[in-house]
Formats: structure tokens, C-alpha cells, sequence
């Protein structure tokens, strides 16, 4: 058998560790759960369409890479860029509307049905946008082929990365909108 006050002694060491845990436990649980809320929004609209990216939270996203893949939508859709290849009729090209978004190759070819852009930040509640002409390409479109109905671009696929973390990808839905959660993001001090 121990004596007392070494077995008084373990339980205070006991105690105060656990004091310590805890109190390590509720400071974490107390403290907010910092992440960066992305929403890719589509538009369409005569002769340019567009793309909304906002940050729909209350942190800094910064450097934030948004890819773009339409290929596996409803309306096998294509970015329709030149007058000559895979165009319907009218096209666009790329064109940044708001924000300092820069395309991550040097083009997009006609037809083709993936982008990637660099936004260099969002502050929180804002947002960037670019134009370019998306078509379908089915056979039977309810719109024609050079306008995109909107659950068309269901199925179309977003990847947001932020320096380190690469998200899970989020597909658009039939309201034109992808939701992205990053959980990484640098707290607001506005």
C-alpha cells in the first residue's frame, strides 16, 4: 500500500493536468472555426456570359486557383472563344470584368471545356467576375446551341485551391451555382 502523500501527491498531478487539458480543450472549442466559403456562380447572358466568383465569408482568401471543368455537365457544354472550330454561331472570348483574375494559360481554345484562373484575393462578401461564351453541344437543346439553359450546366465541375489545400471537388447544380468550402482562410480585421 501507498502511503498518503505520495498518493495524494499523484492525484494533485492528476488534477491539475486534467485542470490543463480541459481548459487547452474548451480554449479550442471556444475558438472560431476559421474557412473560406467560395461560390461559383454562372450567368447566362447575350452575347457574353458570365462567371461570379465570390467569397461568401467573413476571412481573406487569398491566391485562390478556381478550376473550371464543364466537361461532364448536363449540356456538355464549351467555352466558344474564336469564330473558327467548335463555335456556335456567336463567340466571345475571355475577359475579366472585376477583380484581378488572371487566366492560368496564355488562351482558351475554341471548344475547349476546361479553365483555370488566380485570383490574388477576395476580401470577405466580395467578389470577381470574367465573360466568355459557353454553348452546349447537344443535339436537342432546349435554347439552341449557342444560349445555355440553366440545369445545363449541372453536373460541371469546381475545384478551388488555396495555397497548400487542394478542395474536394463541387459540382454545379441546376441553379448555376457551385459551393466551395476551404478550410483555410485569414481572419478579417475589418
Amino acid at each position: 500500500m501507498q502511503p498518503l502523500t505520495t498518493m495524494i501527491t499523484k492525484l494533485s498531478f492528476i488534477k491539475s493536468t486534467n485542470i490543463a487539458a480541459l481548459s487547452t480543450l474548451l480554449t479550442l472549442t471556444i475558438s472560431p472555426i476559421v474557412q473560406a466559403n467560395i461560390a461559383v456562380t454562372f450567368t447566362e447572358s447575350a452575347p457574353k456570359d458570365y462567371f461570379v466568383i465570390s467569397n461568401t465569408s467573413s476571412c481573406i482568401a487569398q491566391n485562390i486557383v478556381v478550376s473550371i471543368d464543364l466537361q461532364n455537365s448536363a449540356g456538355q457544354l464549351i467555352f466558344d472563344t474564336t469564330s473558327q472550330g467548335a463555335d456556335v454561331e456567336v463567340f466571345q472570348p475571355f475577359e475579366v470584368k472585376e477583380g484581378n483574375i488572371q487566366l492560368n494559360t496564355n488562351t482558351i481554345k475554341d471548344g475547349q471545356s476546361a479553365l483555370a484562373i488566380t485570383i490574388q484575393g477576395l476580401q470577405p462578401q466580395s467578389s470577381a467576375s470574367f465573360t466568355i461564351d459557353v454553348d452546349d453541344t447537344l443535339k436537342n437543346s432546349s435554347l439552341g446551341n449557342i444560349r445555355v439553359a440553366g440545369n445545363e450546366i449541372a453536373g460541371g465541375e469546381v475545384q478551388v485551391q488555396m495555397g497548400e489545400f487542394v478542395s474536394s471537388l463541387s459540382l454545379f447544380g441546376g441553379d448555376s451555382r457551385a459551393d466551395v468550402t476551404v478550410p483555410i482562410c485569414e481572419i478579417s480585421s475589418v
